[in-house]
């Protein structure tokens, strides 16, 4: 279905009719279809609920403009047209700064707390411009060797194909503004406030976010466990699904 606002029309899938829901945000470029084959599983028990962020997938945007104010509302525009009064909210890589900032804002939302090999800061490196110079000057390209970094197991080929499919949806523009609009922003020093049960899960052989800032999430916020996939690269929820939704399933159940 589609969520429509004032300047886009959102992409919405909704599995499951569990008592609980979680719902998730994808990374950089990627869709909400990174977080569909752990929502598989999760659905017998959860509902889960996914989608396509602005500048991905499905979604269209009226305006030029993508700002994090705008991808921080969205998420709150889908949860109350679903109907959703609270919920556990995940977020993948660049996903992680949009959910995070949500938590911080209105925690009284949300029953818990999903990281996936998060990137959090708003500092400028030499990964971002790279891929900025890249979008800008062969997209197709850049995103080519992007998932190749992004899923280096051996056993994925399939996923890494799929994974290109998803994220040549977007496109240069998009791409780079969804990189900049994470400049500046600052959320490291809030952290500490966030009391809701976390759980940060991290792929072993991540090379896109090291393993060294999920162990700093995890020790930012104090009610969370880290959680790291051995052989897994940027997106386990994609290359490891059955993991992460036990993962998930385990830390939740627990908390009852």
């Amino acid at each position: 279905m589609f969520v429509r606002t004032a300047d886009a029309d959102l992409l919405v899938s909704s599995l499951g009719a569990g008592s609980r829901t979680i719902l998730s945000h994808g990374g950089w470029v990627g869709s909400g279809e990174l977080w569909l084959p752990p929502f598989e599983i999760l659905s017998r028990t959860w509902r889960t609920v996914a989608y396509d962020h602005r500048g991905t997938g499905g979604t269209r945007c009226t305006t030029s403009a993508i700002t994090f104010e705008a991808l921080v509302g969205d998420l709150f525009t889908v949860m109350d047209a679903l109907g959703i009064d609270q919920c556990v909210v995940a977020g993948e890589s660049a996903g992680a700064a949009i959910v995070l900032e949500a938590v911080l804002r209105r925690p009284e939302r949300f029953s818990g707390l999903v990281i996936v090999d998060g990137r959090y800061t708003g500092q400028r490196n030499a990964q971002r411009d790279q891929l900025i110079a890249g979008c800008r000057a062969n997209f197709p390209a850049t995103m080519d060797a992007f998932v190749n970094a992004c899923v280096p197991e051996e056993d994925a080929e399939a996923e890494r194909a799929w994974g290109k499919q998803i994220v040549g949806r977007s496109n240069g523009p998009a791409a780079i503004q969804l990189l900049e609009c994470l400049e500046g922003i600052e959320l490291e020093a809030r952290l500490g406030s966030i009391e809701l049960p976390t759980l940060v899960l991290h792929g072993s052989r991540d090379v896109i976010t090291p393993l060294a800032s999920s162990e700093k999430l995890a020790e930012l916020i104090p009610n969370a466990r880290l959680s790291v996939a051995e052989g897994a690269g940027h997106v386990p929820t994609v290359t490891r699904p059955a993991w992460v939704a036990a993962e998930i399933a385990a830390f939740f159940d627990a908390q009852r």
